[in-house]
């Protein structure tokens, strides 16, 4: 952003590199008709003060076009249909429509699709960050005078409102559901630790243990993991483990749902036999049989509160760059009962008391 705290255009570059506008247009539009070596210079000193080359005329950047840019990292997964109801929702009530790109976690197709955006003249990005995401890439857009809202996962040091659940007390508060049944063994399986969605889960993971006096180095955990193939992969490690868990915490009920499909094949049963919880609470898991125990995220809640402080700023009001918590709700079912069920350990399971 120039000093004026205005968007920086082509003639701000121009006369930086001492250069006419036209010759800053051709060399972003990688013209034949401009030196190579001043292409090179052009691009560099763009990359470095964050520009955006703009494929729209000029006289139209100040314009709306009425799209929202939205990304996230695995479009498959039913919470984000939940997000993405809240958003379109809100949006349409002042005739925004959201383009939604699936990054898959990886930086470079997010970069690809934000910078395709504003080249497209956008009216603001909201984003889950891809993994590996920094500071830089989302104050670059900043810089742009291009809104940006951060849903579900935070980046430390973003010039960006951030609006997601309390993932730390939503993973506290479902272990802590699993420590009152008498669980002692509980692993948790899945997120990645790039994310503060994995981080944060399992801190609240460990934590909950740590407070009831568990032994954390003592529990089987299995990192990375995301999908319902996932949890299908691994339910033969938790079943054979030398310190079998009797419990265990899904990073997301995807990976909840493919774990006890599994081990109903290898003849465990999903709640009498292996307790399983799952997070995010997306649409059918409560029919499900058995039905899971999970943590509500709050995904409707957030996709409204994302699109409110989209508009704010499009509408130029001054934002802060606050993390906007939701906080989460245990959904209690079959796959890990009520407290009041408690578990007794035998023979290294746990079992209903009769």
């Amino acid at each position: 952003m120039s000093g004026t705290g205005k968007p920086l255009r082509l003639g701000d570059l121009a006369e930086k590199l001492g250069v006419s506008t036209a010759t800053v247009s051709l060399a972003l539009r990688d013209s034949p008709l401009i030196a190579k070596a001043t292409k090179a210079r052009v691009k560099a000193y763009a990359e470095e003060v964050g520009y955006i080359y703009n494929r729209s005329a000029a006289s139209l950047r100040t314009s709306q076009s009425n799209m929202i840019g939205v990304a996230v990292h695995d479009i498959l997964n039913p919470y984000f249909a939940e997000v993405f109801r809240g958003l379109e929702e809100k949006l349409a009530e002042q005739n925004k429509t959201i383009l939604i790109c699936n990054h898959r976690d990886i930086a470079e197709r997010q970069k690809h699709f934000t910078d395709t955006l504003l080249q497209h003249r956008v009216d603001g990005l909201i984003l889950c960050a891809s993994v590996g995401t920094t500071s830089k890439d989302i104050n670059s857009i900043v810089h742009q005078g291009i809104p940006v809202t951060l849903v579900c996962r935070d980046v430390a040091g973003a010039n960006a409102p951030c609006v997601r659940g309390d993932d730390f007390l939503g993973s506290y508060r479902i272990t802590q559901h699993l420590i009152e049944q008498g669980h002692t063994q509980i692993a948790m399986v899945g997120g990645r630790r790039g994310s503060s969605t994995g981080r944060d889960r399992n801190r609240g993971w460990r934590s909950a243990l740590e407070d009831a006096g568990i032994d954390v180095d003592a529990q089987l955990e299995i990192p990375e993991l995301m999908t319902q193939a996932d949890g299908r992969s691994v339910a033969t490690k938790i079943i054979e483990a030398e310190l079998r868990p009797t419990a265990v915490v899904c990073f997301n009920d995807l990976v909840a749902l493919g774990l006890m499909s599994a081990v109903r094949r290898l003849g465990v049963e999903p709640g009498p036999d292996l307790a399983i919880v799952g997070y995010d609470n997306t649409e059918g898991t409560e029919n499900r049989s058995p039905a899971l125990t999970t943590v509500d995220n709050g995904a409707a809640t957030i996709g409204v509160k994302a699109a409110e402080l989209m508009l704010s700023q499009m509408n130029g009001e001054k934002i802060n760059n606050d993390l906007m918590l939701i906080e989460p709700k245990l959904r209690v079912r079959e796959s890990a009962p009520s407290p009041g069920e408690r578990l007794t350990p035998v023979g290294g399971l746990c079992v209903n008391p009769e």
